[in-house]
This record gives C-alpha cells, sequence and structure tokens, in this order.
C-alpha cells in the first residue's frame, strides 16, 4: 500500500512538472491566443473533471459581440441597481459568470443579462476584462426555448422578483407551446393557483376555463406590484 502511495506522489510530481512547463509556453502567447488556448485547456479538463456535470465547472472567456440577449426575460433593474451593479463589478471584478446557451451564431444568455450588459456597455469595465465575457454553458439538453425560459425564470425566482404581468407573458408562451399547468408549475417553482392566476391577468379566459382554483386574484390588486424590480446580485 505505502509503494503505492509513493508511486501516485511520484505521478502526480511529473504531471504537476508537466502541467508548469505548459504554463510557461502559453505564457509567451499574444494575448487572443493566450485566452484561446486556455479556454481549450478548461474544455479539455472538464471533459475528465469529475464535477463535468455542473456548468460552473468550466467558465470560459467568450468575446462580447458573441454573446446576446435572451427575447423573454421578465425582470429589469432601475438605474441606480444598474449602477450599483457596475460599480461591483469594477470593484470587486466578475464574481458569478454569465450562464449561456450555445447557438450555432452565438450564446444566448439564460441569465445574468445585466452582468452582460455591464460587460458590453462600460467602457473601464470592457477595457479591463478586454473586450469578453465570463460564461459557463447550461446544459447542452436545453435545444427546446421553453426549457431556456423555464431555466431563466428559476434562476429569477430563487434570486428575487419579477414583474407580474411579464410572467404572465411567459405563463401563456409556454401553454402555447403545449406545456401543461403540471409541467409549468414544476419547472418555474410555482403552485397551480399560480399559474392560473397568472393566465387570468392576461386576459386569456380559454387558458384556465377549465379549472378551478381557490382565490381569484384582482387585476387592481396585482398592478401595484408591476414596477417591482429585481436585484441583479453579483455574488
Amino acid at each position: 500500500m505505502e509503494f503505492k502511495i509513493i508511486l501516485n506522489m511520484i505521478f502526480n510530481n511529473k504531471v504537476l512538472e508537466l502541467a508548469s512547463e505548459l504554463v510557461s509556453q502559453v505564457e509567451e502567447l499574444d494575448l487572443h491566443s493566450k485566452i484561446d488556448v486556455i479556454n481549450r485547456i478548461k474544455l479539455m479538463l472538464h471533459k475528465i473533471s469529475p464535477m463535468n456535470t455542473e456548468p460552473v465547472d468550466c467558465v470560459l472567456w467568450i468575446k462580447n459581440d458573441s454573446v446576446f440577449a435572451n427575447d423573454y426575460n421578465p425582470n429589469s433593474v432601475a438605474p441606480p441597481e444598474m449602477k450599483l451593479l457596475e460599480h461591483s463589478i469594477a470593484e470587486d471584478g466578475y464574481t458569478q459568470p454569465i450562464v449561456t446557451f450555445k447557438q450555432e451564431l452565438g450564446r444566448e444568455v439564460v441569465d445574468g443579462f445585466h452582468r452582460h450588459r455591464v460587460g458590453k456597455e462600460s467602457k473601464k469595465i470592457q477595457s479591463r476584462i478586454h473586450g469578453y465575457l465570463p460564461v459557463v454553458t447550461i446544459n447542452e439538453n436545453r435545444t427546446d426555448k421553453g426549457d431556456r425560459i423555464a431555466a431563466t425564470i428559476r434562476h429569477n425566482r430563487a434570486r428575487g422578483k419579477h414583474k407580474v404581468d411579464a410572467m404572465s407573458e411567459i405563463v401563456i408562451d409556454l401553454k402555447r407551446r403545449n406545456w401543461g399547468d403540471e409541467k409549468i408549475a414544476r419547472e418555474l417553482g410555482m403552485d397551480a393557483d399560480e399559474v392560473l392566476r397568472l393566465c387570468q391577468i392576461s386576459g386569456l379566459a380559454e387558458m384556465f376555463a377549465d379549472h378551478e382554483f381557490s382565490q381569484a386574484w384582482e387585476v387592481e390588486s396585482i398592478h401595484d406590484d408591476d414596477n417591482i424590480l429585481i436585484e441583479e446580485e453579483n455574488i
């Protein structure tokens, strides 16, 4: 047993020596080549990582012009909060990557739209990170847009609040994609009543005509919450 441990130590040290030699060679590359090679090395290591089922196991730096917003995020951030987010990233750096889905023409943002905006729109930060953005790639089986919408909503609901009217439109869109109430409730972290009430807000009575639920929402009371803003955290 002790002999096996010694052999493992020798082998591990040899691997670290090779890695050190590789780092020395990468250091000599120009900026963009260096980023590209490091990304490729990360992907190679990710394939053999015990944690390769977790997107955060592999954070890549991608040129910001290949990262684009989705068209379904129901959240918004007021100018003061956007300024605070920019200040947070300026002072603390990017402490949380942008969650993306890899498309043929680039990467669609699933979570981190405002972090993505700051990296593109803040000249100071854009310069510091050389026009790149830190991204992770959501599981590749999210090919259906409905699945990506659900992933975005789960990120948002776990973190804060969202605009009620926008959420209503999302639910209606998912129902039009043949998602049943049970699936919507499960995937978005809602109960059955909440799904039905969001349908009611939209004014599309046919979406919930065959259902019964405990207590209807009054639209007037919901509209008081229309301007609730989500806090986009950089943690």
